[in-house]
């Protein structure tokens, strides 16, 4: 059934079908050939019981709550208090452009969004600057996969609903490992343009005055992070309810700022409706699929699989981590959240391992999907953005940062402290 499952989805996802109608097809699939039992009579009570919780409320939130912030010119402010910041290193412009992804990451909760809005307000400065348009891209792909890791996070609530496990603790363990990826990128940016300074185009110094004063641009997203986070481990909200307190925020401070208009809402909202809508088809589809996975013997069959393999728990959570990125070459990495989850996760737990870090050891795999070929997202958000060149230079300016995410999955493997000191300093 594995294999079968296997090169069935990958076939169907060749042909460009939207992937939530891919997850329905699978699990009809299933329920035709590998159960006695007519599994779709569950359909129905499916698609209600993985669509009414609470929890999922906060994702339009969120997704709004980013919308507003690009659409209101709050991000393209950021990015230039950041450029005066961080252009006077080796690679100039390409260190705010991760910047200005891991301040947008503390309010999106979405890689495309955070890898988009950084894409649209960088790259016209690329080509002007003289920067390599190779490793200029691919910080920018890079930089936005922040935006599943760094709290509020909408993969994280996918986790957390799907797995039952604490929200508060997941947002509580991402922080640190996207911070600390943040600053891995920095250096590796750093370092290339060190050896190789035509790669980092001009290198800018800012009257110190100039500096300070771009410090007032960033205080829009540092208030909108204080107010979510906050909101939520002072025990005033829930995250649900701190997503809405965010949008709340974020429509205050656009409107003191560059003014609300009509026009500047209802695109947000129509960008909210899409997004949503395609997160929610993806979230059911997996619910219904994972229902008859469960119901067809996937999960015992699969636990046999790695039981005959007679490895100890530490080799077995490693071909986990290789059957990931593997994975994450084919499928959408929302998608592979919501498949995966439920197969894995309990083998996981029976393994001893615990379900907050390895949520994040997750996250941080699914980090890398976002930008290795073919199936990339944020791959092709900034070659829309560049609307030149060619695709390959965007993968090929991508892989230091494959590689550096590659480290912090060792990193999280040998020392899970990275992710769970904070959640356990502060409970």
């Amino acid at each position: 059934m594995i294999g079968t499952l296997s090169v069935s989805l990958l076939a169907l996802l060749s042909i460009s079908l939207p992937v939530g109608v891919v997850l329905f097809l699978l699990a009809f699939g299933i329920d035709q050939f590998y159960s006695s039992f007519p599994l779709i009579r569950g359909l129905g009570n499916m698609v209600w019981s993985s669509s009414k919780s609470a929890t999922l409320i906060a994702i339009p939130f969120f997704v709004l709550l980013g919308e507003i912030l690009v659409r209101s010119g709050i991000a393209s402010r950021t990015y230039s208090a950041l450029d005066r910041w961080f252009s006077w290193l080796p690679g100039g412009l390409i260190h705010a452009n991760v910047a200005t992804a891991t301040m947008f990451s503390a309010t999106s909760g979405s890689s495309v969004a955070t890898a988009a809005t950084v894409a649209t307000v960088a790259m016209p400065q690329a080509e002007r600057l003289g920067y390599d348009q190779r490793l200029f891209s691919g910080a920018i792909a890079a930089g936005g996969t922040l935006g599943i890791m760094i709290p509020p996070s909408i993969n994280l609530i996918v986790y957390g609903f799907l797995t039952q496990t604490s929200i508060p603790q997941l947002f509580l363990a991402g922080l640190v490992p996207g911070l600390l990826l943040a600053l891995a990128f920095l250096v590796v940016t750093a370092l290339i343009c060190a050896i190789r300074p035509d790669l980092g185009g001009t290198r800018r110094v800012f009257p110190f005055i100039d500096m300070l004063k771009a410090l007032t641009e960033l205080l829009p997203i540092i208030m909108l992070f204080t107010l979510i986070i906050g909101s939520i481990y002072m025990g005033w909200a829930t995250p649900t309810e701190a997503a809405a307190v965010g949008v709340a925020g974020a429509m205050l401070i656009a409107a003191l700022t560059s003014g609300i208009t009509w026009k500047m809402m209802e695109a947000s909202l129509l960008g909210t409706i899409k997004i949503t809508a395609m997160i929610m088809l993806v979230v059911i589809g997996a619910s219904f699929l994972n229902f008859t996975l469960a119901s067809a013997g996937l999960g015992r069959e699969l636990q046999d699989f790695l039981g005959s393999l007679g490895l100890t728990p530490f080799y077995t959570l490693l071909v986990i981590v290789a059957i990931y990125v593997v994975l994450g070459f084919f499928i959408e990495t929302l998608s592979l959240m919501v498949v995966t989850i439920p197969i894995v996760v309990p083998l996981v737990l029976e393994l001893g391992y615990d379900p907050v870090w390895f949520g994040i050891l997750m996250i941080v795999l699914i980090e890398m999907a976002l930008i290795t070929p073919p199936v990339g997202l944020n791959l092709y958000v900034v070659q829309g953005a560049r609307r030149s060149g060619s695709m390959s230079d965007v993968m090929m300016g991508s892989l230091p940062f494959v590689f550096t995410m590659g480290l912090m999955v060792a990193a999280l493997i040998a020392m899970p402290g990275i992710a769970l000191f904070l959640p356990a300093a502060l409970q």
